[in-house]
């Protein structure tokens, strides 16, 4: 941890942030958000470097958006409905890019992150309620990150494994020791690492590798139909697809939409877009390393694209009609169809998605959280750390309970489900003021397109958060 940034409080109270604009672009502050030119956790990369150096931000977020959640709705998205929603990532592609490269104009501009700003602007209290719901959703959803770890543990390994070889009087089961092994890991991790963002950013382009790789080839092993396939690109509505809002029958909730709201919500992940301007502040990035870095937006959101849509085809290929309700029963599945060479592959990969959101989704939660708060709160600094753990430990007690007892913690679903309602547009709208604000963007303030592409964005991420309360308000009654 180094001293400027967790002893430095200036950025916090000194005079709201005037940028330059002219090529300088906006300067590094030197309170606990904003780095420092010298001694930031993070270093802007030099001029002259190869473009691939800039890529770490957009493809840290591609990796906490596209977890085991995101696989599953892609999935059952392509099995039913084949290839005919492929256009549909497409268009929640664009709208992510929009909202991750606003992120990082933000941060780079304002020279501070987007909670800095608000608190500068609108208070402290505004700052704090983002800060709180973000990290309550990310804690909301960290037990299912430990179910999915636990879930591709057991791809591979036993159900349960003996104390005493050769006898069945001492069985412990193999899940829970996964995720309670994994988790005492990460923790080490998080306080003894030096840096927490550069591993990070390293761990997950080595993880970016092994899924694409893996989900490349076994979609080449599977064979679709290349012309099958383009047609998906063209928009069209499944003829089976009602376009209904969710209702109450006798013994749960019918709702036709539900995958397509899903594949929304989890490709279009405002949240994400949102901790992106965390995310340059860590890289210390200014205007210039942002110019070069506009390749690191457009990498994250095509990998973030690409993988939802190998996924999608996969399944449309060789699970048309099924159901999947996890990884797990996704896994069993496709093993007899695959063949043992593609399903190795798969399996790899599926135990790199669940590796992904792991940490950075407990990471997000607890920097978001101090950040909020008006706290040092780099990924390295000691608030920034205690709280991520904080939201891991919740994460895996819930996830413990979860697989001893065998039932799904359905109010915590709800209370996940209900903070989006709020925070989802909250962030958005939040976002796209700043990035209007003449004062922190200078001259590169949004433009009429981005503006166009931010408001499509905002009116879907709002009618999502209207069916998801009426959901949540159909669950409690």
């Amino acid at each position: 941890m180094n001293t400027a940034d967790s002893s430095g409080q200036g950025q916090n109270r000194r005079e709201p942030h005037r940028p330059q604009t002219g090529s300088a672009g906006a300067t590094r502050s030197s309170g606990q958000n904003g780095g420092s030119a010298s001694v930031g956790a993070g270093r802007a990369d030099p001029p002259g470097r190869p473009w691939w150096r800039a890529i770490g931000p957009a493809l840290i977020t591609a990796c906490v958006v596209f977890g085991p959640g995101s696989l599953i709705i892609n999935a059952n998205v392509g099995a039913t409905y084949g290839y005919q929603l492929v256009w549909l990532l497409v268009l929640t592609g664009v709208l992510m890019g929009t909202y991750v490269s606003m992120g990082a104009r933000v941060g780079v501009c304002g020279g501070a992150t987007p909670c800095t700003l608000l608190a500068q602007r609108l208070g402290r209290p505004m700052a704090f309620l983002i800060g709180l719901t973000l990290c309550l959703v990310c804690t909301a959803f960290q037990f299912s990150n430990n179910l999915a770890v636990a879930l591709a543990a057991g791809a591979f390994l036993p159900e349960t494994v003996s104390l005493s070889p050769g006898t069945d009087l001492v069985l412990l089961p193999v899940k829970p020791m996964v995720v309670v092994g994994f988790n005492a890991l990460v923790i080490l991790f998080l306080f003894t690492a030096r840096q927490v963002y550069q591993i990070l950013e390293r761990a997950m382009k080595i993880l970016v590798a092994v899924i694409l790789i893996c989900f490349v080839v076994n979609l080449l092993l599977v064979r679709p139909n290349v012309l099958d396939v383009l047609k998906g690109f063209v928009p069209s509505w499944p003829e089976q697809l009602r376009f209904e809002v969710p209702k109450k029958i006798e013994g749960g909730i019918e709702d036709p939409m539900i995958l397509v709201a899903s594949l929304l919500g989890t490709t279009f992940a405002v949240a994400a877009a949102f901790f992106q301007g965390n995310m340059v502040r860590e890289k210390n990035w200014t205007l210039p390393d942002y110019e070069n870095g506009i390749v690191d937006a457009i990498a994250g959101v095509a990998v973030l694209t690409c993988v939802s849509m190998i996924i999608m085809i996969t399944t449309a290929t060789v699970l048309p009609g099924q159901k999947l309700e996890d990884v797990g029963q996704l896994a069993q599945a496709l093993q007899p169809l695959l063949g043992p060479t593609a399903f190795t592959l798969f399996a790899m990969g599926l135990f790199a998605v669940a590796m992904n959101p792991f940490v950075i989704n407990a990471v997000i939660g607890g920097t978001i959280l101090a950040d909020g708060l008006g706290l040092p709160a780099r990924m390295s600094d000691r608030a920034s750390r205690l709280f991520t753990v904080l939201v891991m430990l919740v994460g895996m007690a819930v996830a413990m309970w979860a697989l001893v007892t065998g039932n799904k913690p359905v109010p915590l679903m709800i209370f996940g489900q209900a903070l989006t309602v709020v925070g989802n547009p909250l962030m958005a709208a939040a976002l796209l003021w700043l990035a209007n604000r003449p004062d922190i963007m200078g001259h590169r303030r949004n433009r009429w397109p981005t503006n166009l592409l931010g408001g499509v964005g905002f009116l879907v991420v709002l009618l999502l958060a209207i069916r998801v309360l009426w959901r949540v308000v159909l669950q409690l009654s």
